[in-house]
């Protein structure tokens, strides 16, 4: 029997059938034919619902039906202008809230294109990144732990695979899977049903552990997955918490304009009004007074701020999640690609003499030596070069960035990877798990008629399984601590050779330990102003990773991150209280395991910390699950830790995280602001046409002014202050208490008291007017004098504590555009005549327009009294 006849390394899945092994996969031109006749590989969308059904839902608003039949009570009774215009801004207000909705949808249909992934495929006998959708039957997909399964096939290699199907089958135990035994004809109908079940994989479903390679047989609505989603109709997401109290708060106020409509509706009667003119003024009262375009335009500021953030690479994939980010307060992140480039860069190998070699170059560029180099035929970077799963072409790297700087320290060593591929292959694998931190390969010929097994790995656990003497160790570990101490991150190589028959239950020890190598992946410099931001705003920046302490440690402090460095070891000496006792003054996590990382999250949850945690790969999905945000990376990250996160990155930036939690305390801001305008407005405008009639004054607005006030002075400014940008000391603020209610008592009082005095203002101009110049004039100052307190009211609505005349008073541009626009058609409305025959207005004078200019920074006054009795009381507010 051959040194190799019964190779089977412990874990792995019986031999590759003859003729599957090293499949070069469909031609370019063979993929673009099979992809015009059989389609993308993606799932049909459900229909969506028709834009005129669409159109007509903005009527189902009990309060929009009700003002609906006010208009046709109005008509009825002669009132024919009334009845015209109030149908017109029902009109409006159907078209506004369609667009809204529309604005929403696209945006989030936005998130979701950039939420596609990469696959790995063999193309043209290359190893290729390929869109999902472009996956053909016929294509040889490379999958790894953590990676979903594109669409449906039979496996031709399957190392240690195990495969999630409970979104098919509703088991959470994953299914074992093996490759099969004969040869597949993809093209073939029978495809799917050759072989058994654990030969086959499906679309959808998940590697939770080993490596593969996949034939595609079916694709798009042809898989099983397609054939459940075609019985299914995608549900819709529910509300966000925000926007359940935001209704709830809608609801309130409208028990309250209930009773304000009824009482007006009462006083007019028994001021011998007409039953129409009173239906018809209640009750555009009751559509002022209610704001039922809340939740619409939180879901449009909520949907154009995640657009916002998905532009700076930061992809939030559920909407409550935004509430969540602006209440951060600990940022655990990962090192490797987050707060450092990913530009693995081998820079020194120590090799078994001693011999230290550094490394000239950057980058996946071949270009560089090692100096001194090594002897000629020297094979102790043969397992950089075999060991390895990635592929480096014209400088890009297609695989994980560790191993690309492996490979080309390898070629820079004069060893040809493409070469020594083709003439040594793999006959068994142990895969990279993170618990055993290394990663093994088995091939024949390469000393010898034996086999040899190359491992690379964590220096202390290869370190562990290798043959040393206290003093050869002692060296080793030496070599180890010098490179790691300087920040850069240490592999190391080593071999066993065979000469016998390889058992199946082969024991990784007895290693000869051949080689270390220093890789080093400098820190993002944004990472750094990143961390510096995060100390400014409150937040705790923690370094969670696998790597060596003394390493991490290293580009810890060279970032800036505060705090001691433990290992897992250290946190596994610890109960989960002495944990939570320490884990303030701690700073670096490292050689940690997923287990000590949900450990380390728990540990900040029950110091009431809101926590952000980043990860990658499979094993990291249950930490980011425990975070409050879990972040997902989207360069390098699996399918499982996207599917778990709350927020995913592009570009795998830490920076894009501090500018998430940035943008998220920003739209939670603009939200308060609109809460803030809308309410104050409606409440100034039940206070003022409630108090006019208990004091037996005639009606300060008619209801074709209310209405241009609730269209007009109120709709556009605030879905404009929803575009607002973050304030300059935004993150120079410590974060909100995730609980606290959006309307605040001290928010309420403010609210309560620029509602009474813009009630009182406009009862005043209508008071002195009438004395004056009669009530023709006084109530188009009235009506004039009301508007104009909408505009002031906005600008005192963007800021909470600070002063309207902060930095920040200009910064929305869009804003004073549509606050012009207001101005404008509000002259209009008086000096036309068209206006005045809409609105009952008169002509004034220059004087009188002047006073109702004037009356309403009243309410900017009182505001600025207040924010400074706030500041004498507190010197740190804004």
């Amino acid at each position: 029997m051959s040194p190799s006849s019964s190779l089977q390394p412990t874990g792995t899945s019986a031999p590759v059938a003859p003729g599957l092994t090293g499949l070069t996969g469909l031609t370019s031109a063979e993929a673009a034919e099979l992809l015009n006749s059989h389609g993308a590989n993606r799932l049909d969308s459900p229909p969506g619902r028709p834009r005129w059904l669409r159109f007509l839902d903005q009527f189902r608003n009990v309060l929009v039906l009700i003002l609906a039949g006010a208009a046709g009570l109005a008509a009825a009774l002669g009132d024919i202008k009334d009845a015209v215009v109030v149908s017109f801004v029902l009109l409006i207000n159907a078209i506004l809230g369609y667009v809204q909705e529309g604005k929403a949808e696209n945006a989030m249909a936005a998130l979701k294109e950039m939420l596609v992934s990469s696959i790995r495929a063999r193309r043209d006998g290359l190893t290729v990144a390929l869109n999902p959708e472009e996956l053909v039957p016929g294509d040889v997909v490379l999958l790894e732990a953590g990676d979903r399964i594109p669409a449906d096939g039979v496996f031709l290699v399957a190392i240690s695979v195990g495969v999630d199907e409970s979104s098919l089958t509703g088991e959470s135990v994953p299914v074992d899977k093996t490759a099969t035994l004969g040869v597949i004809d993809a093209a073939s109908d029978d495809a799917q049903g050759e072989g058994e079940r654990g030969t086959l994989g499906f679309s959808n479903t998940t590697l939770v552990r080993g490596r593969a390679e996949l034939l595609v047989t079916r694709t798009g609505m042809q898989t099983e997955i397609g054939k459940v989603a075609a019985l299914l109709n995608e549900a819709n997401p529910g509300p966000t918490p925000l926007q359940e109290q935001l209704d709830q708060l809608g609801k309130r106020l409208a028990l309250v304009a209930g009773v304000a409509v009824s009482l007006v509706f009462a006083i007019r009667l028994l001021q011998g009004d007409e039953i129409g003119k009173a239906a018809i003024e209640a009750v555009a009262l009751a559509i002022a007074a209610i704001p039922e375009g809340l939740p619409a335009v939180v879901t449009v500021t909520l949907a154009v701020g995640v657009h916002q953030m998905a532009m700076r690479n930061a992809i939030v994939k559920r909407l409550a999640s935004v509430e969540t980010l602006g209440s951060t307060t600990v940022i655990c992140s990962d090192k490797t690609g987050t707060l450092t480039l990913n530009q693995m860069t081998a820079t020194e190998v120590v090799t078994s003499s001693g011999t230290r070699h550094l490394v000239s170059g950057s980058g996946y560029s071949l270009d560089g030596v090692l100096d001194p180099p090594l002897p000629s035929g020297s094979s102790l970077l043969l397992a950089a070069a075999l060991a390895n799963d990635s592929t480096v072409r014209d400088g890009a790297l297609v695989g994980d960035p560790t191993e690309g700087a492996l490979l080309v320290v390898a070629e820079k060593a004069g060893i040809d990877v493409e070469a020594y591929r083709d003439a040594h292959p793999r006959i068994g694998e142990i895969p990279f798990d993170s618990t055993t931190k290394f990663m093994g390969t088995f091939h024949e010929g390469l000393a010898g008629g034996g086999v040899t097994l190359l491992v690379k790995g964590a220096p202390d656990v290869v370190i562990d399984r290798a043959n040393l003497d206290p003093d050869t160790r002692r060296q080793w570990e030496d070599a180890n601590n010098q490179l790691a101490s300087s920040g850069r991150r240490v592999l190391a190589l080593a071999h066993r050779e065979w000469t016998d028959e390889v058992s199946s239950d082969v024991d990784v020890q007895g290693l000869t330990l051949d080689a270390l190598v220093a890789i080093v992946d400098p820190p993002r410099p944004e990472a750094r102003d990143a961390i510096t931001l995060c100390a400014a705003a409150g937040i705790d920046v923690k370094m969670i990773t696998g790597d060596h302490a003394i390493t991490a440690a290293a580009i810890a402090a060279d970032l800036g991150i505060k705090g001691r460095a433990i290992t897992g070891a250290d946190l596994d000496a610890m109960t989960d209280e002495e944990l939570a006792a320490s884990i303030e003054t701690i700073g670096v996590c490292a050689r940690v395991s997923p287990e000590h990382k949900v450990r380390v999250v728990r540990a900040l949850q029950s110091n009431n910390h809101v926590v952000a945690m980043t990860g990658d790969g499979v094993n990291d999905a249950p930490a980011l699950k425990t975070a409050d945000i879990g972040v997902a990376m989207g360069i390098t990250g699996t399918e499982v830790t996207k599917e778990a996160a709350d927020v995913v990155l592009a570009d795998d930036n830490f920076a894009s995280i501090v500018g998430a939690v940035e943008r998220g305390r920003a739209i939670y801001d603009n939200i308060v602001k609109f809460v803030r305008f809308q309410l104050t407005t409606n409440l100034a405008a039940i206070s003022t046409i409630l108090a006019a009639g208990l004091l037996g004054l005639p009606a300060p607005l008619t209801a074709l002014q209310v209405l241009f006030v609730n269209l007009i002075a109120d709709g556009p400014p605030a879905m404009v202050l929803g575009l607002d940008p973050p304030g300059h000391d935004v993150m120079f603020r410590h974060p909100r208490d995730r609980d606290a209610a959006i309307l605040t008592v001290h928010r309420l009082l403010r609210l309560f008291v620029v509602a009474f005095t813009m009630a009182a203002g406009t009862l005043g101009v209508l008071v002195y007017a009438r004395q004056q110049w009669g009530e023709p004039v006084a109530l188009t100052m009235t009506f004039t004098t009301f508007v104009f307190f909408q505009l002031v009211n906005v600008i005192n609505a963007r800021s909470e504590t600070g002063s309207a005349f902060s930095m920040d008073t200009l910064s929305n541009s869009k804003l004073w555009i549509v606050l012009a626009g207001v101005v404008a058609l509000q002259v209009a409305a008086v000096t036309t005549g068209l206006g005045r025959q809409l609105f009952d207005t008169v002509a004034l004078t220059p004087t009188q327009w002047a006073i109702v200019a004037v009356v309403p920074f009243s309410a900017m006054v009182v505001d600025e009294l207040r924010c400074a009795i706030d500041r004498s009381r507190n010197p740190l507010s804004r």
